[in-house]
């Protein structure tokens, strides 16, 4: 597999998982959104939201979008599960798309990360290495505390082996994906 087949395959990973949780949690009231809970962020609500604003800014970044600094110091949080959901829905298509275009040369290109008083600039690579790494970690926070609710934290890691499809069924369905698109044809689709 090649380093562009391998990140569209993490990216579609991201959008399975937080399908998963996301429908998991549709069934909590704005209440236990917002319960005060223990973790970094202390609360379903604050947790997840902290993670979709965080995902517009880098995926902005990725694009070469103006105002990204702007953007997440104005971001507005999600006050509902169905409103998050939507959003991120949204926005992990976005970084999907980004992914499905890479070349490996692509990989290697420049990031330009607006910080507000200065501009970072990482390959596009480690960008995304970060983002995947930073969203896996807050996913588990809020899965840490939907055990903390009536409701059973939904399993999150079934997503990046083929081997697993069987595990994974309803949720390539209900996105209208097929595996051998998403992960068997990683390698012909961008070896370009």
């Amino acid at each position: 597999m090649d380093l562009p087949g391998h990140l569209s395959i993490q990216a579609h990973a991201n959008r399975l998982a937080n399908h998963r949780l996301h429908g998991a949690m549709a069934a909590l009231g704005a209440d236990e959104f917002h319960a005060p809970r223990t973790s970094f962020f202390p609360s379903l609500a604050a947790t997840l939201n902290h993670l979709l604003a965080v995902d517009l800014y880098y995926i902005g970044a990725l694009h070469g979008d103006a105002g990204i600094v702007q953007a997440y110091q104005t971001f507005q949080p999600a006050g509902t599960v169905a409103e998050l959901a939507g959003r991120q829905a949204v926005s992990d298509q976005r970084l999907i798309d980004f992914c499905l275009s890479l070349t490996p040369e692509g990989c290697a290109a420049e990031v330009a990360l607006d910080r507000g008083d200065h501009v970072q600039r990482d390959a596009v690579g480690h960008v995304l290495a970060h983002l995947f790494m930073h969203q896996t970690h807050h996913r588990g926070q809020a899965h840490a505390m939907l055990a903390g609710t009536a409701i059973a934290p939904p399993q999150l890691d079934e997503f990046l082996m083929p081997s697993e499809a069987h595990l994974r069924v309803a949720e390539m369905q209900a996105l209208g994906w097929r595996e051998e698109d998403v992960y068997r044809q990683a390698d012909s689709t961008h070896g370009r």
